[in-house]
């Protein structure tokens, strides 16, 4: 069965650059260690350092379902008004190539 394949983007408020970084950079350690993560890889824009990009791949939707609701995740959630214009942005994807 192909992995499921997540991309999430964030938008940092001006300014809140390098608390969005820390904040999401804290999500990167816990994630990994969670059952059916394949890899979770976080991105910063060359060009715009206000943007984020989670690269994610997951062995199944309820495992990346089980992820959005552990602590970790809550925490980000909390500070995402604080921290963010925009985001999270999500899509799914399924590798066939």
């Amino acid at each position: 069965m192909p992995h499921l394949t997540v991309v999430a983007t964030f938008t940092a408020k001006k300014g809140k650059e390098a608390e969005a970084k820390a904040a999401l950079s804290a999500l990167v350690a816990p994630t990994r260690a969670e059952r059916g993560c394949v890899n979770y890889d976080l991105h910063q824009d060359v060009a715009d350092p206000r943007q984020f990009l989670f690269h994610e791949n997951w062995t199944s939707k309820a495992e990346l379902d089980r992820h959005l609701e552990t602590p970790h995740i809550a925490a980000l959630k909390a500070r995402v008004a604080e921290l963010f214009d925009v985001g999270p942005t999500i899509s799914l994807w399924t590798k066939i190539a």
